[in-house]
Formats: C-alpha cells, structure tokens, sequence
C-alpha cells in the first residue's frame, strides 16, 4: 500500500511575492501565514537570510518549510484545521531561534470600530489605534506582543519598524483594513518600552519614517521614535472624583495656578515635581494648577505649544503613569489639575504629523487654511471626519486616561477665523461668503458637548481674544460651549492701567471700569499667564511704577482688586511672590527672593487672599451673575479710588453673604472716605494689603470699622474708613452685629 504523498503548498503568484517583499502589498496576510483548503494548510513565512525555517506545531509535528522566493519560505501540512504553530529558524549563527509568525493572527480592530473609524466618531480612538500590547493563550502557550494600527489613507504601504526589527521594515509589512485607510499588525514579542516608528510609503513612491501620531508614550526629544506602553497606575482618587461629580466648576471658587513643568523647579520629574508642587499650592490655596502643554513637542522653548505627540505626555519628566502619578497626587491633596490643549496648528517637523502618509492628510491641503503664518506651522484640516476624530478624542483621552479636571483651549481666535493674522487674498471664505471657519466651530462644539457629557464635573476654558459671541453659551443655543473663556479685554486693560504712574492713572480711571460692561456676556476667567511675563515684557512686578516700595505695594493692592474681580482667577507661576527677573523656560524661579521680608509678603498676601476668596461665596458664587456685584463708587477718577459690593445668594433667611471691596491705587491714603454699606454694624477689616505683614505701611483702620445709619452710595448705611496709599480692602459685617436691610 502506497503512502500518502504530503500536501503541497499553495502557489501564489510571483508578483504577489514579490509585492510582499518590497512590503507594497496592502494585504500581506493573505499571502503569508497559514491557509487551509482542501484538507491540507499551508504556513508562509517571511524571513529573509534564513538558512533554513520549519513550523512547529502543538502535537511536536515539524513541517519543514522550503525556500520560495527572496526570504519568504512556505510548506503544507495535511490538516482540516488551521493550528497554532510556531517557527524554528537557523540563520547560520549556530542557533536555532524560536519565533512566532505575526501573519498567523486575526485583526485587532474589530468591523465596529473600523466603522466609527471610517465615520469619524470614534470617542475612544486611543483604545484601537496606536501600539497596545496583547497577550493571547493558545495550545502552545501564552503569546504577549504588540498590535500596531495606524491611520495613513494615501499610502502605497505601511511597514512597522523599530528596536525589534533592527529598523529594518522588510519583515512587518502591515495590512490595509480596507477603505477605513486603517493599516494593522500584531507583532508577536514587542513588548513595553520598546521603540517604533511606522515606515509610509507614498503614491509618489517614497518611503518616509513617522512617529504614531497615536502613540501613548515618546523617546525625550532631540529623540522622535515612538515607544511601546501600557498603564500598570493605581489610582487613589476616587473621592476626589466622586465629589467633582456632585460639584460645578463654573459656579464654585476658582483659583489657579499656572505652571511650566519644566522651569518651576528645574529638573525635577513628574513624581518629584507632584509631591513638592502639591504641597506648595494646598499651602497657598490655590483650587487648580493649570499646566502648559504637556504633550510631547520637540523644541523645549516653544513651552509645548509645538505638539507633535498629541497623546504622549512629554518624557522629558519620566512616563505616562509618572503623570497619572503627578495627577494623582494632586487629587489627594485636594487640588485640580487643567492643561492646555493645542487643537489650533501643529509643528511642520518631518517625523510627525506634516504630510503624514505623504501628502496631506492631518493639514488642510490649501495653504490659505492649512498653514498659520504666525508660527510656521500647519492647521488642522477640522472638516476631515478622521482629523476631527483624533482631536475630539485626544480632549477625551487625557479626561478620561489622565483624570484631568479640564483643558484649555489655546489660540481659540485663530482656529474660528479663517481670515486670522492674514492679507486680503490670502483665504478663503467659508461657503456663506464669510470669514468664520465653520468646521473649527463644529470641532470646538463636538469637542466640548462631548467631554462634558462623558465626564461630568469638568471645565473646559477658551483662550479666546475677540468678541465672538457666545464662547460660553451652550451648543445647543448656538455657542462654542465652553465653560469659562480667559478675559483678554480686563487682563489688557487692567495691566495698561497699573504700567501708569498714580498720579496720571486719573486719566485712566475707565480701562478699570469699561470691563465691568460685558463681565456677564461671558463666563469669564481672570488671566495673568506666561505671555503677559515674557518676551520682553518684564514680570508683573516690574510692570509696576515707583520704586522698590511702590512696586509691591502696587503688585499687592492689584492682585487683590483681581480676587474680587467677578470672574475666576488665573496667576503665573513666580506672581504670588513678586519675581522680579521676566520668566524663562531654561531657568528655574527665583525661590531665594522667599528669604526677603517684602517678596515673602506678596506670597502671604496671595495665601490670605486665596483663604478668604474661597471661604466667602460672596466672592464667587455669582461670578456670572449681575446681581453678585454693585458698584458703590465707579467715578473717582480724581482719587484713583473704586469701590463695590460683591454678593452671594441669599440664604433661607433671604440674607445674602457680601464684601465691601475698596481699593485705592493711588499714592495718597485717603482718610475720612465715606463708604456705603448695605448693613449696619461692625465691619471686620478681611485682608488690608497695606498690613505689615505684608510688607506695607500698615495705614487701616484698626481692624474694623462702624457702619452708621447715614445712607450714602445708595446704601442705607456707611462708615468712614481710611485707605492705604496702593492697597486695598475687603470689608465684612461681623456676624454678630449684622443688621438686616
């Protein structure tokens, strides 16, 4: 009886093959790993230089497979199922390597998310494409690798290459997922930490390496690979998260602290800058910091504005769970944590998102929209559904992987205007003829209904510097639908007003009032940040008048007119103690000035202001509402005074918490100034930013003053109180000698 003759391969064609090797066939699977038909399965491997491959299979049967074609080896076996099996190769080394086949597995991405993919609506991008690690249990044991997909529409072809490979695309070829323009390959043995890059070959032939723009972790610039990652964080703030749930952002207190990571304290990690910066802003009061981009860019004095790993966090100060590590333990002491997020352009570097499967594809491919003449950088094309996608979903990855408690929004203006910082002749109008870039305005609407409807109790805040009507009014009315929106008008302003000497501020007087007309147009944030303190600009305390003296005292009686202020409040880091030296990201603060009695008083003046803020709702409750403030005195231009009212919401008792703000920015006090108050009674004297303490003069009134029955600035009571020379007070009738209206 004769035997059986083995089952031969199944033939492919030659030009298939040769396809495979030059890694331009868009389906390599379908070439390579095993196939069965006709009761018999053929495995095709791709492994150039071998000497010699053979299949291994769960029973120990070993199917000797033969040289093809150029590397990719191929033999049968007769069986009616397809097996597990794995390879043994001998490349002439006097070692038989044991490998696994990465064309023996199915796709990562399943025909859902290829569809949300395909639409544009995938909430949850990060979890499908990029790099994820894998495990699989099989007859021959577990399996633990790493899934690579990538979005590259216009590619001839797509290899993965990195430390695995050598750099070296010939043997990970991946394959098209067909119309989604989704590239994948599971790569058995990569495991975390490894570096990668993916190697795009474009219509025009020409293969180019790019980092993933959906890569979770980045080698430390001037490094651009991609790195292999996955969270092993355990987290420990669930009562933090469990009362933003319950609790508004928008009509709570609002203090921040705005932070650059890398010159706070120079050096330091995210874990090291997490345990000394959460102490040092609970101490002062601060409820959030806010923190320049964190996503990974390659030039350190762009500050991070210059992203190219828009869902990395920079490894300049460790890992992905190090931030997780940083958020955290802000959490634990109470403090909330906002980032920038940089939706607006994005760098031109080669490795990165320009020109991503060789043309454009991230960009608008009409420079009039696709480049921003300001920075040198590309815009995004908002009206792709895919572009659209990854940028919604990059707001939701860092809410919801990151924890973080908000973002804001940089350089609204430029996305909403399709004429920004350009000439006649250099755009072009939206379909209605206009000048509004409807599709920025449809991303930044998705963006921001969608975040605050998967996670509850954030804040998403523009920087937005025109009058675009409603940045904060909700989606559904036609706003942006943003929570907060930065007030460039009062920050200008404001700062324009106290650059002039007192004795000229009187010709001044309404760049401190004007404000107070469209204060409730929007939900307003306060900002004093890094672009008010660099390039040239000096630090807020230089950009005071006078001498030494007048400088803080001027810098005192300013921060504490903008706590009153109706709206919440944002300062730089370096504000609260009055540096003196404008802020460079290569250097780190200057903490020695904290040994000087007067720097020293600035930042005990910024923990007083903060205690008090939060613990009177007059100073907050109704940052948005006309009824939390009313003007006692707005026209003493010649005294360079204002003073104002700033209320809460009535209790059951139809009381309503109230502060009496005075401020005198002048360099004269003024003594015997009547004031009216809206209750009779002692008023306590909350913070006087002439005290001594403070480093001022200590002109006051001695701890309080009484409230008459003299009515005066339409108020039924006042007291005569005097003002410090550049300070301010806040007033508080004491509770047990409050009188009611």
């Amino acid at each position: 009886m004769s035997e059986t003759p083995p089952p031969t391969a199944l033939a492919v064609d030659r030009h298939e093959l040769a396809a495979v090797i030059s890694g331009q066939h868009r389906d390599p699977h379908s070439v390579l790993g095993a196939h069965g038909r006709d009761g018999a399965v053929t495995i095709r491997a791709l492994r150039p230089l071998a000497q010699s491959v053979t299949a291994v299979l769960p029973d120990g049967t070993r199917v000797p497979l033969a040289h093809e074609f150029e590397g990719i080896w191929a033999g049968a076996v007769a069986l009616d199922e397809v097996p597990d099996y794995r390879l043994l190769v001998a490349y002439g080394d006097g070692y038989e390597h044991h490998q696994d086949d990465p064309y023996r597995f199915l796709p990562t991405l399943g025909d859902v998310d290829l569809h949300l993919i395909g639409e544009g609506r995938h909430e949850q991008l990060w979890t499908v494409l990029g790099a994820h690690v894998h495990r699989y249990d099989g007859p021959l044991g577990e399996v633990r690798g790493t899934s690579f997909a990538v979005w590259a529409p216009h590619a001839r072809a797509v290899r993965v290459i990195g430390e695995f490979n050598q750099w070296n695309g010939l043997t990970h070829p991946m394959r098209s997922l067909g119309p989604t323009g989704v590239w994948e390959l599971f790569v058995p043995g990569v495991q975390e930490g490894q570096r990668y890059k993916y190697e795009i070959l474009s219509a025009r032939g020409v293969w180019h390496a790019k980092a993933d723009p959906l890569a979770r972790a980045s080698e430390a610039p001037p490094a651009t690979a991609s790195v292999v990652t996955s969270s092993s964080y355990a987290w420990q703030d669930d009562p933090w998260l469990e009362q933003r749930r319950r609790e508004d952002a928008h009509t709570g207190p609002m203090s921040v602290y705005e932070v650059h990571l890398g010159s706070w304290r120079q050096g330091e990690s995210y874990r090291e800058i997490a345990d000394h910066l959460s102490a040092y802003v609970k101490d002062l009061g601060f409820t959030h910091v806010e923190l320049l981009p964190v996503m990974e860019h390659p030039y350190g004095p762009s500050w991070g504005y210059q992203v190219t790993g828009y869902y990395s966090p920079t490894a300049r100060y460790g890992t992905p769970d190090d931030f997780r590590y940083f958020v955290d333990t802000m959490h634990r002491a109470g403090i909330g944590v906002i980032l920038d997020w940089v939706p607006a352009h994005f760098p031109r570097d080669a490795f990165a998102l320009a020109r991503f499967d060789g043309q454009a594809l991230y960009e608008h491919p009409d420079p009039r929209r696709g480049d921003q003449p300001d920075w040198g950088t590309h815009i995004f094309n908002f009206g792709q559904p895919q572009v659209r996608n990854f940028l919604v979903a990059n707001a939701l990855y860092w809410l919801e992987e990151f924890h973080v408690d908000g973002l804001r929004v940089d350089a609204v203006a430029s996305m909403i205007y399709l004429d920004y910082s350009r000439k006649p002749g250099e755009w072009v109008p939206n379909v209605r003829g206009g000048r509004e870039h409807l599709e920025a305005v449809a991303l930044l609407q998705e963006t921001n209904a969608t975040a605050y409807k998967r996670t509850p109790g954030i804040v998403t805040i523009a920087e937005e510097s025109t009058s675009w009507a409603g940045v904060t009014a909700p989606t559904d009315r036609g706003g942006l639908g943003f929570g907060l929106k930065w007030n460039m008008g009062w920050m200008h302003d404001s700062l324009d007003y106290m650059a002039e000497k007192p004795i000229n501020r009187q010709y001044h007087h309404t760049m401190l009032t004007f404000p107070l007309m469209y204060a409730w147009s929007e939900n307003y944030v306060l900002p004093i940040s890094h672009d008010e303190v660099v390039h040239g600009k000096g630090s807020l305390l230089r950009k005071m008048p006078g001498d030494r003296w007048q400088q803080l005292a001027n810098l005192r009686a300013y921060l504490a007119y903008m706590w009153t202020q109706p709206g919440k409040q944002l300062l730089f880091m370096g504000c609260e103690f009055g540096q003196e030296s404008e802020w460079a990201e290569s250097r780190s603060l200057d903490w020695w000035l904290l040994q000087q009695p007067a720097h020293s008083g600035v930042h005990s003046l910024v923990r007083d202001l903060n205690a008090v803020y939060r613990s009177r709702p007059a100073l907050w409750e109704l940052d948005a509402d006309p009824a939390g403030f009313r003007w006692l005195d707005a026209d003493d231009h010649r005294g360079n005074t204002l003073s104002y009212l700033r209320f809460g919401r009535p209790d059951e008792l139809g009381e309503r918490p109230v502060v009496a703000c005075l401020m005198n920015f002048s360099g004269q006090p003024r003594g015997e100034m009547r004031v009216g108050l809206p209750r009779g009674g002692r008023w306590n004297e909350v913070v006087n930013t002439d005290a001594e303490a403070y480093g001022g003069s200590g002109v006051g009134n001695l701890g309080s003053v009484m409230a008459e029955e003299t009515p005066w600035h339409d108020q039924p009571f006042s007291a005569v109180v005097t003002l410090p020379p550049l300070g301010g007070l806040w007033l508080e009738p004491a509770a047990e000698e409050a009188e009611l209206d």
